[in-house]
Parts: structure tokens; C-alpha cells; sequence
């Protein structure tokens, strides 16, 4: 694609000719257990893809710089900053987002920690309630795989999901949710 000629005016106050190649890739993608393939703008996110593209809106654009978690989400199990990744690298990919949760503990319905969320009353707003979940989910997953085992304790929790912010400063409750779920044992992200 060739845009046209945009006016700049530099020392001569000739016009500068702007260049945009846009690459677009054939990618496919495994989102809470569906296949989907689309083609994709190598400059899409995989954030945009998940909310523009296929319509899952779960994982919210907080500042769209990796630093609220808003945007959290499985990606192979592990959790990963959506607004980060660029859709085209990760053809194959199998994604796990707030709507698919419930499905990856092996059934319809809801996640464990879905359900303590509700029961602590670990949220306020709700905007980063989509990510703080993925963000627990991926984290009980990563301490339950530990070889070591590890400790859950309230500092250890509320340092592993430091990563994801809660402007209403539900934190407590959050970290309550998350250790009744771990006590729990058997959870599966």
C-alpha cells in the first residue's frame, strides 16, 4: 500500500513522500478451546484481535503499555499481557481469556476462583476483575507445578499478582479469594 504525498516542510520546504507496507498474515488460534484463523495486520495486538476480532471483550484495555494487567490472559497456560503481544506471534497459540475460564477446570461453568471472587466480594468497579482472575489463575497454576512447592502465603500471593491493579483498592479481598481457592487444592487453570 502506497500512501500519498504528505506536506512537510523541512530545511528546503520540499514535500516528503511517507511510505506504509502493511504485512498481513494468515494465523490461527485457539481461544478457550475453539480454533479460529483470521487473517491479521502484523501490528495488531493480541488484545485487539481478541476484543475488535472475535468479539471477546473479557480482557479489558487498561493503558495499553503492560503495566495495569487489565489485559491478562492464558497464553499456554501462563499468563501474559495481551495489549504486549503481537497477534501474528502467537499462531498456535492456545489462549485462555476470562470467558473461557470456567471451561479450563474441565467442564462448563464457572472457575473456582470466579466463585470465591463472588464470595469475598473481590471487586468493585470490575474493570480488572477479567485480568486479576487470569492473572490468579495462571499464578495458582505456576505454584501448584513448582517442584519446590510453595508456600502461599498473603504476602506471596498479593507479590505473584502485583502485576495487576485495582484502582478501588480491593486487594484484601482479592487476596482472600485467591488463598480459599488455593486451600482448596486441585485448581486448574
Amino acid at each position: 500500500m502506497r500512501r500519498k504525498a504528505i506536506p512537510h516542510t523541512g530545511r528546503k520546504g520540499a514535500a516528503v513522500e511517507q511510505r506504509s507496507e502493511v504485512t498481513r498474515s494468515r494465523i490461527g488460534l485457539h481461544v478457550n478451546g475453539e480454533r479460529y484463523e483470521t487473517e491479521v495486520d502484523h501490528r495488531v495486538t493480541l488484545l485487539d484481535l481478541l476484543r475488535e476480532g472475535l468479539g471477546l471483550t473479557g480482557a479489558k484495555k487498561g493503558c495499553d503499555h503492560g503495566q495495569c494487567g487489565a489485559c491478562t490472559v492464558l497464553v499456554g497456560g501462563r499468563r501474559a499481557n495481551a495489549c504486549l503481544l503481537l497477534a501474528v506471534a502467537q499462531d498456535g497459540a492456545e489462549v485462555t481469556t476470562v470467558e473461557g475460564l470456567g471451561s479450563a477446570t474441565g467442564g462448563p461453568g464457572t472457575h473456582p476462583l470466579q466463585e470465591a471472587f463472588l464470595e469475598r466480594d473481590a471487586f468493585q468497579c470490575g474493570y480488572c476483575t477479567p485480568g486479576q482472575l487470569c492473572s490468579a489463575a495462571g499464578m495458582l497454576a505456576e505454584a501448584a507445578g513448582d517442584p519446590e512447592g510453595v508456600n502461599l502465603t498473603r504476602a506471596e500471593v498479593a507479590e505473584r499478582l502485583s502485576g495487576n491493579l485495582c484502582r478501588c483498592g480491593a486487594y484484601p479481598r482479592i487476596v482472600d479469594a485467591v488463598l480459599d481457592v488455593a486451600a482448596g487444592g486441585g485448581v486448574v487453570a
